[in-house]
């Protein structure tokens, strides 16, 4: 499995159905002649790569978006010229977006986006989104006709959808892009220069950071941290990785710290400086850097820009060193590293008692642990610590989150919805913002929104398996059967990738078994749910997704023994789970089934 930026061109015949109806043989065999004759002929000349064919379609990818666009329109041009010999037309789509590859296949939301904008394109006319408007630019002699945000069929957020328009244009509406663009620039992970791989959080969570800070202006064209995490630890050269991301400038680092600011088009080094100062003083440099990056591309800071960028979290680099372990410990989502985690926050927090992120860090630990396993955690401490967090910033996304996930947990399921909404404005690439908020709907019943929510995780994030497996159960719920399988074989190889560098750890393996599970193999399936269990027996969550293979396989006492014991040891959430979960409609029609759900809710209401 391999993951990587690409461009990605999807292609549909116009009225297919009618024109097979009309004459299957004739249109199939001109069809065969546009393929060979037009289509595989320029995609072979942009340097693309045929990924799949369909009956009426195709999907091809790009090393660069310039001649994905550039290859669309040269086919569409040529298909005009056809017009007299076939009444074949297509429909075109172009998206620069992440997507995973599995031997010659491509799949992912970059794919999804670029059918979505095939099936709104004009018969003959190609749609595009946003990031291939911006990395187009003026690179081709093209323009593009702006049709504003559009919700897109199974796509969370509204794309910003253009026309790239073939004819000379004949409104106002219709116009080149202007010939000076944002500066572009995509901050590589810096380099651990410790020798200790315990040391990876430290320069992971600088890179975060700088990423954060460069974001927040508006001038300035800054590629999102999943996107460039994906060069980590990879021998590129940064002028292909520039190519990749369609970037003006490359900043990479190490730690202890340099900074290089490197021009896409000559490799020339733009700024360099090397920091031989204490790494006390990383707030400072890590200001340094993105002033020296605002003065090198001449960007022009509006004055609230000035303000947010300098205002750094802490002032104490001990408290911002827990802070950081604390969210390395954190994104590993378990009872066991959720209690570390919240160990490290609550250390900085005593560095340093006006750290916000420090506080909403906390919050979420004791939310995860409280909706889990209610552990350790009471209601009225958990809300009071995600009130001090925006008491101290009440614009800082992460506490807005916090605070979102604390009310879901109390159930206070309409205030919970305005503070991850509040998250989401203020930061929209917030990850966690949108998987709280998915997770909080589904156990509110709303499952459609879950889905929505829980793509968009996904899309922030491709190489988070939670959010694609739980995917599943949305889909399933909804009966998107085909959705739903697609979703599980993209979570089985991120499981899969998971527990190999985890084997301790049961949750890549239950949910690894439930997308076995719905891929129909049954016997892996089993030896999951087994080695799930074997990890580790006593978990909740774990004894909660057992008992769901169970229920699959046929096995209903086991499975109302695993429920049972997983209700028995866990939290409000799982109890939501089992009354919503489609894994679990097996036991449904059992009698058992509905005086279990009356005994727990009551438990519920009594805790």
């Amino acid at each position: 499995m391999e993951r990587r930026l690409t461009a990605i061109l999807a292609a549909d015949v116009v009225g297919y159905s009618r024109l097979m109806g009309n004459d299957e043989a004739g249109t199939l065999a001109q069809l065969k002649e546009i393929r060979q004759a037009v289509i595989d002929a320029k995609i072979a000349e942009h340097r693309g790569r045929i990924v799949k064919v369909t009956g009426d379609g195709m999907l091809a990818e790009f090393p660069s978006v310039v001649n994905a666009v550039s290859c669309a329109t040269e086919i569409q041009m040529a298909m005009r010229a056809r017009t007299s010999e076939s009444a074949i037309q297509f429909r075109i789509g172009v998206n620069l977006g992440d997507v995973i590859a599995e031997g010659d296949d491509i799949y992912g939301d970059g794919v999804n986006v670029a059918a979505r904008l095939e099936s709104v394109a004009q018969p003959g006319g190609i749609a595009a989104s946003q990031s291939v408007c911006d990395h187009v630019g003026n690179r081709l002699s093209v323009t593009f006709a702006d049709r504003g945000e559009q919700q897109l069929k199974n796509i969370e957020k509204a794309v910003r959808v253009y026309d790239v328009v073939l004819d000379e244009p004949e409104s106002s509406n219709a116009m080149p892009l202007p010939k000076k663009e944002k500066p572009s620039i995509a901050v590589l992970p810096f380099t651990n220069m410790s020798g200790d791989p315990e040391q990876e959080y430290f320069s992971d969570g600088i890179t975060e950071d700088i990423i954060t800070d460069l974001s927040k202006i508006s001038a300035l064209f800054v590629v999102a941290r999943n996107t460039v995490f994906t060069y980590k630890g990879k021998a590129v050269k940064v002028e292909q990785i520039a190519s990749d991301l369609g970037v003006n400038y490359i900043l990479e680092g190490s730690v202890r710290v340099t900074g290089e600011l490197i021009s896409a088009s000559d490799g020339d080094h733009v700024w360099a400086e090397r920091f031989d100062r204490d790494l006390t003083d990383i707030f400072a440099i890590q200001d340094e850097i993105t002033h020296a990056i605002v003065e090198q591309l001449k960007v022009k800071l509006l004055p609230q820009e000035k303000k947010s960028i300098t205002q750094a979290p802490t002032d104490n680099i001990e408290a911002y060193t827990y802070y950081l372990r604390g969210r390395d410990f954190l994104h590993r989502r378990s009872k066991h590293y959720s209690r570390i985690a919240r160990q490290m926050f609550a250390k900085a927090v005593t560095l340093d008692p006006n750290y916000a992120r420090a506080y909403a860090g906390m919050a979420d630990c004791d939310s995860f642990l409280y909706l889990n396993y209610r552990l350790d955690v009471s209601l009225d401490r958990l809300l009071a610590t995600t009130e001090k967090a925006l008491s101290l910033d009440e614009m800082l996304p992460e506490a807005h989150a916090s605070r979102g996930l604390a009310l879901s947990a109390a159930q206070r399921y309409d205030e919970a919805k305005v503070e991850f909404e509040r998250a989401i404005a203020l930061d929209p690439n917030l990850f966690e913002a949108h998987y709280f908020y998915a997770r909080a709907s589904f156990a509110e019943g709303k499952i459609e929104l879950a889905t929505r929510l829980f793509e968009r995780a996904s899309q922030i994030r491709p190489d988070d398996y939670q959010s694609v497996v739980l995917r599943i159960h949305c889909y399933r719920s909804l009966g998107r059967i085909e959705d739903s399988k697609e979703a599980a074989r993209l979570g089985l190889q991120l499981a899969e990738r998971e527990l190999a560098l985890h084997p301790d750890d049961p949750r890549p393996a239950h949910l690894g078994a439930g997308a076995l599970f719905e891929l129909g193999d049954m016997e892996r399936a089993r030896e999951w749910v087994a080695r799930a269990l074997a990890i580790d027996p006593d978990d909740p969550l774990t004894l909660y997704n057992v008992a769901c293979g169970y229920t699959k396989l046929g096995d209903l006492d086991a499975a109302f023994e695993m429920l049972e014991r997983s209700v028995r040891g866990g939290g409000p959430e799982l109890v939501n789970w089992v009354k919503h979960d489609s894994d679990l409609d097996g036991l449904r029609s059992d009698p058992r089934y509905q005086k279990f759900i009356e005994s727990i809710s009551s438990n519920m209401d009594s805790k």
